[in-house]
């Protein structure tokens, strides 16, 4: 089996292996890793685009999607092992494709780079995160209104300098709250909007020469439309 040291993306003119310190400061997987389902997501539906645009055949897809479901199994289930050798998340989830399927696994990487490939992920990840906070958001407001309904006629002092100034309710008081985080929850949701764009197909900078479908790519993720140009996507 080819060794993690050997599989690096750059390199290629090094007669010596990388030292240690360095493969420790650069490596990201320690953190990026928690990006692997949304990874193993784009990934599935760049290869189903492949597949559709007839850059690979249905077989190869197939057998693709295949071993990344089975990656995607053993991560769930802790039997994953990330290599900081490998650098990143992609690096460790292409390189145990190729081993779990073979050369037709290095397929997926066709008319992709790393960079548009983290740029979705990112994406993906902040999406579900914008909407988790949100959730919550909602559970929060929804408990100082029913507060704020049982203190209606509840009186408290207002203060202003730290000092009372006029009579105010709980209820009021309460309500304040209430409109920061509508204020927050508007900010969050004009920042999906934002975020729900594709930008596979992007490529490293310019694009791709081969006859991708980057709408169709953008529909399965469930993005909302695609980036308009290439170098703002990835940058």
């Amino acid at each position: 089996m080819t060794s993690d040291k050997a599989k690096k993306l750059w390199g290629g003119r090094f007669t010596a292996p990388t030292d240690e310190f360095v493969e420790q400061f650069t490596e990201s997987v320690s953190y990026d890793k928690r990006l692997a389902h949304y990874d193993i997501a784009g990934s599935i539906a760049h290869v189903k685009m492949l597949a559709k645009t007839k850059i690979i055949s249905k077989k190869e897809c197939d057998e693709i999607i295949a071993g990344l479901k089975q990656i995607e199994e053993e991560i769930a289930s802790n039997q994953f092992k990330w290599s900081t050798a490998l650098e990143d998340v992609h690096m460790n989830i292409e390189s145990v494709l190729v081993e779990h399927i073979g050369e037709v696994g290095k397929k997926l990487h066709t008319a992709r780079s790393r960079n548009d490939q983290i740029a979705t992920d990112i994406r993906l990840y902040l999406r579900d995160e914008i909407d988790d906070v949100v959730l919550k958001i909602n559970e929060v407001m929804t408990a100082l209104i029913t507060l704020a309904d049982e203190h209606y006629d509840t009186i408290m002092p207002g203060l202003t300098h730290m000092q009372s100034a006029q009579p105010i309710t709980f209820g009021h008081h309460l309500l304040a709250w209430v409109e920061m985080l509508l204020r927050d929850r508007s900010r969050l949701e004009d920042c999906r909007v934002r975020v729900n764009v594709s930008p596979l197909g992007s490529a490293a900078l310019a694009g791709t020469t081969f006859p991708i479908d980057r709408n169709y790519v953008a529909k399965i993720l469930g993005f909302d439309g695609v980036t308009q140009n290439s170098l703002d996507a990835v940058s």
